[in-house]
């Protein structure tokens, strides 16, 4: 495995010190440096390539939030904090995980794995089979039935606590399942998740309004961090 640069960026020196004890356990983590601001991140981030940024939230001057949003290209992030309440805005803006203080070495490791999983390039070998799976429809069982599910019947799906929501031409169905996962079971390239608690079928839209996408009647909002890679998909600029 290639060696991995990692940045840490935390206030708190202890804090800092324990992370990149952590990094150490793994030898192919590189720890370029440690910043006690955003700001001496950013410089850092303009000088060398990071491929993994450890960033508080909780810092003076400028958040780690705040300081994410400025970064026009981003390593992998894996928020480091001890407020759990940023969860959902960190994950809006991809962060790759979101591990809350004191958190152990087992699960730094376990974030550390799903960064590096995300940093590998995605090359086939002439040992490895071609991917001709072409299905055009899933199974999702709820209410003690199975469900199969044609994408292109497929409407658009809505976070519901721990239920996702899913709405078709058909039908209404609520099965007990997280909205990742049943986001990770749809093909990329025909639905486009525009909200942190939606994700739509690019062929059903019907217009864009705003701060709005509208599949046949229904309202849609877009979040402001899902929009400009929602216009991209469209072909537009924001």
């Amino acid at each position: 495995m290639n060696q991995i640069n990692c940045l840490v960026v935390d206030d708190e020196p202890i804090a800092r010190r324990i992370i990149e004890t952590y990094c150490g356990h793994l030898p192919y983590l590189s720890v370029v440096t440690s910043c006690g601001t955003a700001l001496e991140a950013k410089h850092v981030l303009q000088q060398q390539k990071i491929d993994i940024l450890f960033l508080d939230i909780n810092m003076p001057v400028l958040d780690g939030i705040s300081f994410l949003k400025t970064l026009k290209v981003q390593p992998q992030v894996i928020f480091t904090t001890a407020y759990k309440e940023y969860a959902l805005d960190a994950f809006d803006l991809a962060a790759c995980d979101y591990l809350l203080k004191p958190f152990s070495l087992e699960r730094f490791i376990i974030a550390v794995d799903k960064a590096v999983e995300k940093l590998q390039p995605q090359s086939l070998t002439a040992s490895e089979p071609v991917d001709t799976k072409s299905d055009d429809y899933i199974f999702i069982k709820t209410d003690g039935k199975i469900f199969k599910i044609q994408f292109n019947d497929l409407l658009y799906a809505e976070a519901s606590g721990n239920y996702t929501k899913i709405v078709t031409t058909q039908q209404v169905l609520l099965p007990t399942m997280t909205f990742s996962n049943f986001e990770e079971q749809l093909p990329h390239n025909l639905f486009l998740r525009v909200h942190r608690s939606f994700i739509i079928n690019k062929s059903k839209i019907s217009h864009v309004e705003g701060n709005r996408v509208f599949i046949n009647k229904t309202e849609i909002p877009i979040g402001i961090n899902y929009k400009e890679a929602f216009l991209k998909e469209l072909g537009f600029s924001s």
